[in-house]
């Protein structure tokens, strides 16, 4: 009679296909995945072209794409240039990549007698962002921009209202919410896992991450590679001829109605100004600049232009009283500074948006301040 198997001894425990590592074999592993992980995004951006173009920005579809916004401002910090950075007013929501702030200003610099004696101005603008996220993008995804000239916007459109502050504790959903603080300062409208917030604040300083997320808004349809290969389940996800980002002269989706204000029956408003006491996106507004400085950078802050045309007589009253305070804080940190005037009312698509004449009229007016061809006169002094 056969003798039955001892279970004890016979049974495979992993299933008869296991590999199973030794403690040395485990560490080779780890230490290959690790070397792959550091390695593969750099190989990547040596392998992915990026458009050198003189008025090149941030494509507007990558505008969740940090590691992306990094390397252009790492391109343009290598060449020297004055970088612009702001949020879609910088950007130019309204107007061409040849319409834009840095470009009037650069074409100010290089004319001869200009503000900046042949400077080059990069747009560092991003679409959607508020100071809130800027101060992330800068600190995490900016690390290159050091010992150089920023002019920095400033846009009081962010602290018009509780909501726009993001200081009301009704949740909803706002741009950018992986670059803001995740833990201090609370932000009351935030409502995100505590795992989920600890999984952004690990991630933010890793480059295999900024490479996920760049690959997922910039070829797979902002789906993550699981999701993407379900739907498309035939296609290889990296394809070397497909390694072609989207172009800086895409407009935004839908585009925008780029008529004035005027004639788009708009009508005027009351914001309601919050106190830049307990404002979350001044006190991280100020954050950035701190950060900027930090670094060696040379920082010159343009407060607006805001449409102050579409402002009612009172509340036009309390944003000139933000606009001062903010000046004076400015000048007491040595930060050198500008509010421009209001531009003609028919060069505004917006509450905060110029049109390419408005651009090329605020350009006009920075290189002709005093303090402004101060800064960009001291190119090269020591930081």
């Amino acid at each position: 009679m056969p003798h039955p198997p001892d279970t004890q001894h016979d049974a495979v425990p992993f299933g008869s296909n296991a590999v199973r590592l030794s403690p040395g074999e485990w560490i080779v592993a780890l230490v290959l995945i690790a070397a792959v992980l550091l390695a593969l995004p750099g190989a990547w951006q040596r392998l992915e072209p990026l458009d050198a173009d003189p008025d090149g920005r941030l494509p507007y579809r990558l505008a969740n794409d940090y590691g992306a916004f990094g390397r252009i401002a790492r391109a343009a910090a290598g060449r020297g240039d004055t970088l612009v950075l702001g949020d879609s007013v910088v950007w130019g929501h309204y107007v061409r990549p040849a319409e834009t702030l840095s470009h009037y200003l650069s074409a100010a610099a290089g004319g001869g007698g200009g503000a900046g004696g042949g400077r080059r101005f990069a747009n560092l603008g991003l679409d959607g962002i508020h100071p809130a996220a800027m101060a992330g993008l800068v600190e995490y995804y900016a690390g290159a921009v050091r010992d150089r000239d920023v002019v920095l916007h400033c846009n009081l459109l962010w602290m018009s209202s509780e909501r726009h502050d993001l200081a009301t504790r009704k949740e909803f959903a706002f741009n950018h919410p992986r670059l803001v603080p995740q833990f201090v300062p609370w932000i009351p409208c935030y409502r995100e896992s505590i795992s989920r917030r600890l999984a952004i604040a690990i991630g933010r300083p890793l480059p295999f991450c900024a490479w996920g997320s760049h690959m997922q808004a910039a070829y797979w349809e902002n789906l993550d590679l699981a999701a993407w290969t379900v739907k498309y389940p035939y296609s290889w996800p990296i394809r070397a001829e497909g390694l072609v980002l989207a172009s800086p002269d895409e407009p935004p989706s839908p585009p925008p109605d780029a008529r004035p204000w005027t004639e788009k029956e708009i009508a005027k408003f009351a914001p309601a100004w919050v106190d830049l006491e307990t404002s979350i996106q001044w006190r991280l507004f100020r954050r950035t600049v701190e950060v900027l400085r930090g670094r060696g950078n040379r920082v010159f802050v343009v407060v607006g232009p805001f449409n102050e045309h579409m402002l009612e007589t009172a509340s036009l009253e309390t944003y000139k009283k933000r606009t001062a305070d903010i000046q004076a804080w400015l000048r007491a940190q040595g930060v050198p500074c500008m509010v421009p005037d209001p531009l003609p009312s028919d060069l505004y698509a917006d509450a905060s948006h110029p049109l390419a004449p408005g651009y090329r009229m605020l350009a006009e007016r920075l290189a002709a301040d005093e303090a402004f061809r101060r800064f960009v006169a001291r190119e090269g002094e020591a930081r």
